[in-house]
This record gives structure tokens, C-alpha cells and sequence, in this order.
């Protein structure tokens, strides 16, 4: 049976996965229907960070043309001291960084992302696209699964692909291990004109500062017109057992009052109305079963300030549609295939900011355990940039491979977490430092 003979596949979740699943398998020859459990399409959020494997994906999947003009293309990533602001490294995005990962380094409104993926779909005939789906249940008949929503409806698919978030319905269902876990981490966000930006020193950069329990990260947006800010912390009242009401204004203040008084004014661009109380789960096997499989967040969340969520969705969707492309009649054995290709990739991802959640704020908690061979050890430049490039430079870098042009013998072994560094040191050594 050929791909575009192929009864559909169902994608449940019409977020950035699970449109980015769509157009993959489109772009393959294979039909699919997605079923949004919203009223209507669209994503909430602010500000995704694009390493460079996702800009390969996106190329390859046909949207960076359209999403080009709204996103902004980093000069460089900048670590500085929120205690003292000093620049602690930086990692040029320039030629040598753009030849090294054969893409750029940008950074782009979630809306937008979404919005040309979903435009995408709905110009190819191989893509049906539902809303008010609520998923109450499926069953997997061993030649084709179908799925019952709460509106009465039902559909049957070759396969069905559980796209639908951090509390997933198919996950629930799937592998039943209960809500994600909360972390004890919180974050406020605020988009701004670029005019209410007293600093514009970084207008072109991200940049990071970094403290005890904190992290503050600022870009722009939406083509350079609007400036993106992050603030994030370690709630001390979940370390002490508190478990309601933590992560307010009044604590992110507190554990914000020892930066700089530059820092603390950049507070005022985030609003205190809203904030995200992170929550998570550790990586674990199972994802298919039968011809059921989970993708994105629904499979392995990520913590936001790893800036690799949607990127490891969009990963997940190409890889995906590739091993569904050579399945034939062996649906079961390519989804299998599929989560072994994908499994110690995005758990190496996630697992990395573990330490955090001994106190430290996620960069620290890298330069202080990862990377030093003792605790006591201070923090070298040699360090710091490695412990950079683990977070920005590593998940940017490996799993280009799965785009569909790209040989699997071209792969970043995962097990070189700081391949960035010999990158770094190459350059330094080259009197580009």
C-alpha cells in the first residue's frame, strides 16, 4: 500500500505539534485529519527561541519563507550577572555559528510560528482540520483505530497521533501516570514597544541574566518590533512545603531584590496579573502502543527556559512522518521505530536542568555541577561557555539529521552534550573569541 493510498491519520491536538505533524506527513504523500479539542485554532504564549535545528525542520516543512519577515535573527546569545551585570560569556550567531549548524539562531512570536504552520495546512488537500473535538476515548481494531469525542462524533484512522499537550487525553489513557508534577519554578512574561525599552544595548541579541533562583531573559519580537521579557524563579515556598499561593508578586520581588538596580527595573516590563507555574515529567518509555503514539509535550515536556519545546515537537513531527512514509503495512513496528529514534534525544533535552530544583537557578546549577569537577570549584570563562553552549549550543545543534535531506550518518552523537565547546574553543584558538 502506497503512502497516498493510505486510510488518514488521525492527529489529536492542533498545536504546534500536531500542525507541524500534519504538514510533514502532507509533505509526504499522506493524508491526516486533525482534531482540535479548542473552539478554534491558535496558541497562547509569547516568545520561542529557534535553535538551528528547527529551522531546518521549518525550512524543509515550506513555512520559513512566510515566517522569516516576522522573526528576528540573533546576533548573539549573552549570559550576564543579574548581581552585577557583568557579561559573563557570549556565543556569536554570525557566519561561523550559521556554516557550523547549517542554519540560524532566531527567535519568533508562538503566534506566529502556529499561524504560518496553520496556513501551511490549510492549503494542502491531504490536511482535514476540526475543531470543539474533545477526545473522550479510542480503540485500537488492530487494522485502524478509532476515536470517540463528546460531541458523539467518531473517526477511524491508519493511526492516531497524540499531539495534545503537557495534560494529554491520549497520554492519560495511554499510560495513565497521573497530572504532570509541579517544580516549584514560576515565571512571569510582558511584550513591550520597543520605545519602553530604557537599555537598547542588546536590541539584537538574547540575552540572559542570570542569579541565585532567577533568571530574567530578554529578545524581540515579531519582526524587531516589540521586545520580549522573562522573568523566573525558585519559589523558596515551595522548597519550604508550600504548596498553594507561591510564586506571587510579592516573592518574585523578594528573590529579585539582591540584582541590579538595571534588573529590577526590567521587572516593570512583565506583567504581575498572570503567571505560569512550570510543571513536569520525567522522561519516560511507552509512547506507542499498538497504532497509537505521542509527540511533543504529550510525550516529553519540556521546561520552558530550555527553549527546545516546540523545537523537539517539530523534531518529533518529521522524524515521525518519515518512519510512517516507509511503514507499509507495519504501522505498529514504524512507531516503534519512532520512539526509539526520539527517546534519548528529547530526555537528554529535558533531564538537563535537573539541578535546578536543588536551589540553584538552572545556569548556575551547570556551571556549579555539570560541568566543574568540584563543587567548590569557581566558575571559569573556559566553563561558563561550556555550560552555555550545553543549553544553546547541543540542542541546537544535534538532531538536524532528521530533516529529510540529511543522511542518518550525519547525526550529533548524543552522548557529545558539549560538542558546542571544541566550536568555541576551535575559535577561540583561531583568534575569534
Amino acid at each position: 500500500m502506497s503512502a497516498k493510498t493510505r486510510p488518514e491519520i488521525l492527529i489529536i491536538g492542533g498545536g504546534i505539534g500536531g500542525v507541524a505533524a500534519a504538514l510533514a506527513l502532507a509533505r509526504r504523500g499522506m493524508r491526516s485529519r486533525v482534531l482540535e479539542k479548542a473552539p478554534e485554532f491558535g496558541e497562547i504564549g509569547y516568545g520561542i527561541q529557534q535553535g538551528p535545528n528547527a529551522y531546518r525542520m521549518l525550512d524543509w516543512l515550506g513555512v520559513m519563507k512566510e515566517l522569516e519577515p516576522q522573526a528576528v535573527f540573533t546576533k548573539n546569545l549573552i549570559l550576564i550577572d543579574a548581581l552585577t551585570d557583568r557579561e559573563l560569556t557570549r556565543i556569536s550567531c554570525g557566519e561561523p555559528f550559521r556554516r557550523h549548524f547549517r542554519a540560524p539562531y532566531t527567535v519568533v512570536h508562538r503566534r506566529d510560528l502556529h499561524g504560518a504552520l496553520l496556513e501551511a495546512c490549510r492549503k494542502r488537500e491531504e490536511i482535514a482540520l476540526h475543531t470543539s473535538k474533545d477526545l473522550v476515548s479510542f480503540a485500537d481494531r488492530g487494522k485502524s483505530v478509532v476515536a470517540t469525542f463528546a460531541d458523539g462524533s467518531e473517526y477511524e484512522g491508519w493511526a492516531m497521533i497524540g499531539a495534545d499537550g503537557l495534560r494529554s487525553r491520549v497520554r492519560e489513557i495511554l499510560i495513565g501516570d497521573g497530572p504532570p508534577q509541579p517544580v516549584g519554578h514560576v515565571t512571569y512574561r510582558g511584550v513591550i514597544p520597543l520605545d519602553q525599552v530604557r537599555d537598547q544595548s542588546h536590541f539584537d541579541d538574547m540575552v540572559i541574566w542570570i542569579g541565585p533562583n532567577l533568571h530574567f531573559v530578554q529578545y524581540r519580537l515579531r519582526g524587531g518590533t516589540v521586545m520580549n521579557n522573562v522573568a523566573t524563579v525558585v519559589s523558596g515556598k515551595f522548597a519550604r512545603g508550600e504548596r498553594q499561593d507561591y510564586g506571587g508578586p510579592e516573592e518574585l520581588a523578594e528573590v529579585f531584590s539582591r540584582t541590579t538596580p538595571d534588573v529590577q527595573e526590567m521587572l516593570g516590563y512583565v506583567g504581575k496579573d498572570k503567571n505560569w507555574v512550570l510543571h513536569d515529567r520525567e522522561p519516560r518509555p511507552g509512547w506507542t502502543r499498538g497504532k497509537v503514539a505521542l509527540l511533543g509535550d504529550a510525550a516529553h515536556p519540556t521546561l520552558q527556559y530550555l527553549a527546545q519545546g516546540a523545537c523537539m515537537a517539530i523534531e518529533d513531527a518529521v522524524v515521525l512522518s518519515g518512519k510512517l512514509e516507509k511503514a507499509g503495512s507495519e504501522v505498529d513496528a514504524a512507531l516503534r521505530a519512532y520512539e526509539q529514534e526520539r527517546y534519548l534525544r528529547t530526555a537528554r533535552v529535558s533531564l538537563i536542568p535537573a539541578p535546578l530544583r536543588s536551589g540553584y537557578s538552572f545556569f548556575l546549577s551547570l556551571f556549579r555541577h555539570t560541568i566543574q569537577t568540584k563543587p567548590a570549584q569557581k566558575p571559569t570563562n573556559s566553563t561558563r561557555k561550556m555550560a552555555v553552549a550545553s543549553v544553546l549550543g547541543s540542542t541546537a545543534g544535534s538532531g538536524a539529521w532528521a530533516c529529510a535531506d540529511a543522511k542518518r550518518n550525519e547525526a550529533i552523537d548524543p552522548a557529545r552534550n558539549l560538542f558546542m565547546a571544541g566550536f568555541l574553543k576551535g575559535r577561540s584558538a583561531s583568534g575569534h573569541g
